[in-house]
């Protein structure tokens, strides 16, 4: 259940984190922004469990899968600008 419970929950944290973190290099489609959500909360979970926050096999709650969304959209824009700029 804690799969599924992540999944969901990096879904709006996705949604959320586009809202709260706006740009030009960001996702424009609304299932990369959810996919980036998904993948911002499995960061989350998987960072909270090697520093302790969290016990093994749970899962990040809402804020701190909003904070992984906001980290992996700001590393999807920077690679991003990365290509846009040729280097």
């Amino acid at each position: 259940m804690g799969f599924i419970w992540t999944i969901i929950i990096g879904f709006i944290a996705g949604v959320i984190a586009k809202f709260v973190m706006p740009g030009d290099n960001e996702p424009s489609g609304f299932i990369l922004t959810t996919i980036l959500g998904i993948v911002g909360a499995f960061v989350a979970t998987w960072l909270g469990q090697a520093l302790g926050w969290y016990a093994p096999g749970q899962g990040a709650g809402l804020i701190g899968a909003i904070v992984g969304a906001v980290i992996v959209l700001f590393v999807w824009g920077m690679v991003v600008k990365q290509r846009a700029t040729g280097v």
